[in-house]
């Protein structure tokens, strides 16, 4: 299966799963489940959940073993996308080409809408079956919530917002990224293969290997594509890294600089599956997207 095939494949997938485990349940407060499922369904590259459906292949697993992560960790990524877009942090209307939760709802109805995914994510992990063993559930809930809290993607979202407008190094930059995007973009490798119950201590080490690289390749191309794309194209404002002054990489390097940094950084992604051959090619082949995507 081409590339372009098994994305979509696998994002109809976990867009299925998504909403068979949300739309089902009742509730007193229906603008609440609405604007879950309006933030969480509509679009988006699904690259995190693909990451989980391609890293269990990868270790032996199934597409069914898979489900639940990919479905959990894309909760996380859209809960934070939620509180990301509000007045307090970015302050942005636009997201995936349609008004942000708080401009299509309400700031509090989007402020208890991205809580109520963050929690689901981890109810859904918890749920008991016969699918995982105790351990394996217990193992993913702590690699999710730590990329997630306060020594992942929210301490860099943090750091992220303390300093607009001041001067960085390229180091804290990349220490910036590395838990603002690459900390999510690492666990969800490691939830493929959490799933899948790998005890392969080589293919977790090039797992993380290859997600550190790959997080911190993403977060290059979003800011070349912050200033290089369009609004439309992007599905958000265009040129709003600059608009805000926010510290990127082409603004401490420039963009030649930065796109050589995008070619290494793919390079020591793909060094890190070599070992593996043909069977790291789904994931190899996803890097590559990474890098070139248009949006």
């Amino acid at each position: 299966m081409k590339l372009e095939q098994q994305l979509k494949a696998l994002a109809l997938r976990n867009q299925q799963v998504l909403q068979d485990c949300l739309t089902h349940q009742d509730s007193i407060h229906p603008p609440l489940q609405q604007a879950m499922l309006y933030s969480l369904l509509n679009g988006g590259k699904r690259i995190r959940p693909v990451l989980v459906y391609l890293a269990c292949e990868f270790c032996g697993g199934s597409a069914e073993q898979a489900d639940l992560p990919a479905a959990a960790i894309e909760m996380v990524h859209s809960y934070s996308l939620v509180h990301d877009d509000l007045p307090a942090m970015d302050n942005d209307e636009l997201r995936r080409g349609k008004p942000t939760c708080h401009i299509a709802f309400d700031e509090a109805t989007a402020i208890l809408a991205g809580d109520a995914l963050l929690t689901s994510a981890f109810e859904l992990l918890s749920q008991p079956g016969e699918r995982y063993q105790p351990a394996q559930q217990l193992a993913m809930i702590q690699c999710l919530s730590r990329a997630a809290g306060e020594h992942g993607m929210v301490q860099g979202q943090a750091f992220d917002l303390s300093h607009v407008g001041k001067a960085l190094t390229v180091e804290a930059l990349q220490q910036m990224h590395a838990l603002k995007t690459g900390a999510l973009i690492t666990a969800a490798l490691e939830l493929g293969a959490l799933a899948a119950n790998c005890g392969n201590s080589d293919q977790l080490n090039a797992l993380r290997q290859f997600g550190q690289h790959i997080g911190l390749a993403f977060q290059v191309k979003d800011d070349l594509l912050d200033i290089e794309a369009d609004t439309v194209t992007l599905g958000k404002p265009s040129g709003s890294d600059q608009v805000r002054n926010k510290p990127t990489y082409p603004s401490l390097l420039g963009l030649a600089p930065c796109k050589a940094l995008l070619q290494q950084l793919l390079h020591q992604a793909e060094d890190a599956l070599k070992p593996f051959g043909d069977r790291a090619r789904p994931l190899l082949q996803l890097a590559d997207y990474i890098v070139r995507r248009s949006y």
